[in-house]
């Protein structure tokens, strides 16, 4: 089993479930049904359990990328997890033992640790600063600042434009 794309878009899409709507932030796994189906979506069971330790490990996600928080505060989703060797026709591959209810969970942060280690300081909170967003940055640049540059870039440049155009204005009235 290893990281790519698919597992590093999982962890940003779980690090999204919770986006500010009308200034208002929500949480697209708080309900049941909800969590249920985001889990099946991504490959995992759907169970109660599941759902707890999904909610959990992106509570620590978002804090750690924030800033908030320690890697040591991913321990309890990686306890107990191992990856193994399986030989096949295709050559080698990398199977996850992680039991069932929190195998999303380990998925996340080895995705995370994935992104740490191959895609250093790319993975970041959106710049909006009411926005709970994050994206996970693949331009050659790395300098992506927002997590939509339709909706949040816009939304920055214009406040920037505006404070511009109101600080001319008020210095030249005085």
């Amino acid at each position: 089993m290893e990281i790519g794309t698919v597992q590093e878009d999982t962890l940003l899409s779980l690090l999204n479930t919770t986006p500010v709507v009308d200034g208002v932030q929500q949480d697209l796994l708080a309900s049941p049904e909800a969590a249920r189906r985001w889990l099946l979506e991504h490959g995992g069971t759907g169970s109660v359990r599941e759902q707890r330790a999904v909610r959990s490990v992106r509570d620590a996600l978002q804090g750690l990328v924030r800033g908030e928080s320690e890697p040591g505060s991913l321990a309890a989703f990686v306890s107990g997890v191992s990856r193994r060797p399986v030989v096949g026709d295709d050559g080698v591959t990398w199977r996850l033992d992680a039991p069932a209810d929190r195998r999303t969970a380990a998925l996340a942060v080895l995705a995370w640790s994935h992104v740490q280690q191959e895609k250093p300081g790319r993975l970041r909170p959106c710049a909006n600063p009411d926005c709970r967003l994050f994206l996970l940055d693949r331009s050659k640049a790395n300098r992506a600042r927002w997590c939509s540059m339709t909706v949040c870039g816009n939304r920055m440049k214009a406040r920037r434009h505006y404070s511009r155009v109101r600080d001319t204005t008020t210095d030249g009235a005085g």
